[in-house]
């Protein structure tokens, strides 16, 4: 397991803190939502009857468990199957679980910005699948892609589940698909979740429980900066908005302050001031159909090889060649 970028990540994380809060609007990224509390509040969210994209995601995989391995099957050299944002694994146990029984020749490389998670799905995957190869790493996706071009001995498949693309605007989209391909050798493979556009209100339902499960998530990031960076956000005063523009596909998640106020932050020497109802923009969750993610490839050089739905037709996974 790689730690050797725990320091460069703190340093990154301490940036985007002191330029997201002295910017306007506020803005800080979801990536750091994730800690050991932020990753079982992302659990709890997933089991939500609300969250529609975990479901959707684990039903495509369980019904095309056999067409998407065979997909992915190499008979000659083997494979490499990496997957950035690997999480808890649930859904990529199904093909894994898969692979091994039959006879796949293959490495296992889940990757993912938190270490609990890593930790967590390494010590899971060696209980019960004691004979899958697992090479786990720390680190986010702009990372590791650099990492990947190293991977050309024989096939690789990229994974990236769960639509973390959706985090990223479109040309920030481009730009990783760009990159992606750039590592990719014509044999090699990119498999990609990607939610589609749908009824507003259920789009708004997955990011607005009632619960509060999702205001807990978002407001761990100033939970975390209290701790790791000695600040005094008193995190109960920012009220969790969301917001979707059915034209753009865009839904996006603020922290509101409910009253003025002044948040010191010790180790960045910085104090912020806020004024009442002002946002702090968080996150961003793209959603698509096929004509932006055919646009998407287009763009990238990538080629759309086949796809798999739900029932629903809420959620795709998409597998991509080189074009």
């Amino acid at each position: 397991m790689d730690t050797k970028t725990q320091p460069q990540r703190n340093t990154t994380f301490k940036n985007e803190i002191f330029e997201g809060l002295s910017s306007f609007p506020k803005h800080l990224s979801s990536k750091y939502f994730y800690d050991k509390k932020g990753d079982k509040l992302f659990q709890d969210i997933m089991a939500m009857p609300e969250y529609y994209l975990t479901g959707c995601e684990f039903e495509i995989i369980s019904k095309n468990t056999v067409a998407i391995g065979e997909l992915f099957r190499d008979k000659e050299k083997g494979l490499d199957l990496i997957e950035l944002g690997a999480g808890d694994g649930k859904k990529t146990k199904v093909l894994l679980k898969y692979m091994t029984e039959n006879n796949f020749n293959f490495t296992y490389k889940p990757i993912d910005i938190s270490e609990n998670a890593v930790e967590m799905l390494s010590k899971n995957l060696a209980h019960e699948m004691p004979t899958l190869n697992v090479e786990a790493e720390i680190g986010e996706y702009f990372e590791v892609l650099e990492r990947l071009k190293g991977f050309n001995k024989r096939k690789k498949v990229i994974m990236v589940l769960g639509s973390n693309i959706g985090n990223l605007k479109h040309p920030k989209a481009i730009e990783f698909l760009t990159k992606l391909q750039d590592a990719m050798l014509p044999e090699d493979m990119l498999f990609m979740g990607f939610d589609q556009k749908k009824d507003p209100q259920t789009i708004l339902n997955a990011y607005n429980d009632e619960t509060g499960i999702t205001e807990a998530f978002n407001r761990n990031i100033l939970t975390r900066i209290n701790r790791e960076f000695r600040a005094d956000f008193e995190v109960e005063k920012f009220r969790h908005w969301e917001a979707y523009n059915p034209e753009t596909g865009t839904a996006k998640s603020f922290l509101v302050a409910t009253e003025a106020m002044k948040v010191s932050i010790e180790k960045l020497q910085l104090t912020v001031s806020f004024d009442q109802w002002e946002s702090i923009h968080t996150e961003i969750s793209q959603k698509y159909d096929d004509k932006i993610v055919s646009w998407l490839a287009e763009e990238s050089g990538l080629r759309i090889e086949t796809s798999f739905t739900d029932e629903k037709e809420f959620y795709k996974n998409y597998a991509f060649t080189k074009a």
